[in-house]
């Protein structure tokens, strides 16, 4: 794949939305997590250490003001806490890191074949619920420290955390992921493809192989790979005239969700499959037409949880900055970087 772009207007694209992304007052929780992150991959892809430099400072701020009580959404910050902690090599942020793998490895509510429950708080909210957001905010979180600390055993349970993600939550005969599975109703709530639901999935995914080396001698890894190619392919057939996807995939009526979007065209950009260019690009024309001047994010559903029927999706307010908006506009950026081309012009 060769998405051609002018680097002068990408750069100063990202540094807009990277200041607008500072200036919100995020707590240690998902959407600063997921913000950051995006942060992080375009530190990777730039080397801009303005980008680490700001956001070390506010992380630096949050953990004088005290770390919260562990869950599942506040295990995302781990993923900047791993981007600070390589640009440091200060131990301080690996102690933190250390003790939020302890508690998804020993303290985290599980069930079935050891699968983590999604939490929100201290509090048993969704007992037995497997939902796809966890694949972003403590599966690939886990796999990139397992990665970093050559740790077999914690790569090997984040592989299964997407194993059984993706029996739980992908549809066998649509490929698109549902927002949630109840192990105790054996089913899947209300039911509906969730556009972001697709977005955790794919991204998540397609951060596998880019991230995990011989990841080819891990079994776990094959059904993560069938599973990406299937739903990309599902996905573009789903993709708006806007180049956008719409809050719940396959319902004309919903609204076009710009963090949906981002994620899934990132996770196609990952994915480098040249058969896929054209619908990156379009994506790619789509946010352009969803950032403010001062680097908003517009159109970005907000939290949602599962919800109880299809207008229950389609009235979740949309008119908010959102972190997760923020960072998974940031990371679609950062991978048309890492598998673009350099042009005087963006094609």
């Amino acid at each position: 794949m060769k998405i051609m772009y002018d680097e002068k207007s990408m750069k100063e694209l990202m540094d807009r939305i990277v200041a607008r992304t500072m200036k919100m007052d995020m707590i240690w929780d998902w959407p600063c997590g997921v913000a950051y992150y995006g942060i992080g991959r375009c530190y990777e892809v730039t080397g801009d250490t303005a980008y680490m430099e700001a956001m070390k400072a506010r992380v630096d701020e949050l953990i004088e003001l005290g770390l919260p009580h562990w869950t599942v959404n506040a295990c995302a910050m781990g993923h900047c806490v791993i981007d600070i902690w390589q640009y440091t090599k200060d131990d301080r942020y690996k102690e933190i890191l250390l003790s939020m793998i302890g508690y998804l490895q020993h303290d985290a509510l599980r069930f079935g074949d050891h699968v983590l429950q999604h939490t929100v708080s201290v509090n048993n909210d969704f007992p037995e619920q497997a939902w796809a957001d966890t694949l972003f905010m403590a599966a690939f979180f886990m796999l990139r420290f397992g990665i970093l600390e050559n740790d077999r055993a914690l790569v090997d349970d984040a592989l299964h955390q997407y194993y059984w993600h993706i029996q739980y939550l992908q549809d066998p005969l649509t490929m698109l992921w549902y927002h949630g599975y109840d192990n105790i109703a054996k089913d899947h709530m209300s039911g509906f493809y969730w556009g972001r639901a697709n977005a955790w999935a794919a991204y998540t995914m397609s951060q596998v192989a880019l991230r995990l080396p011989e990841c080819y001698l891990y079994p776990d890894y094959l059904e993560v790979a069938n599973s990406l190619s299937e739903q990309l392919t599902a996905l573009k057939a789903y993709q708006t005239e806007n180049g956008l996807w719409r809050t719940i995939i396959d319902d004309p009526e919903s609204y076009e969700e710009i963090s949906a979007s981002a994620g899934i065209a990132a996770a196609m950009a990952v994915q480098n499959n040249p058969l896929h260019t054209k619908y990156v690009r379009k994506a790619y024309e789509g946010l352009l037409a969803n950032v403010a001047q001062d680097g908003r994010v517009m159109n970005v559903s907000g939290g949602t949880a599962v919800m109880r029927d299809r207008e229950g999706y389609r009235t979740v307010p949309k008119k908010w900055i959102q972190g997760w908006g923020q960072g998974l506009a940031l990371a679609l950026l950062a991978e048309i970087i890492a598998c673009g081309v350099k042009a005087d012009k963006a094609v």
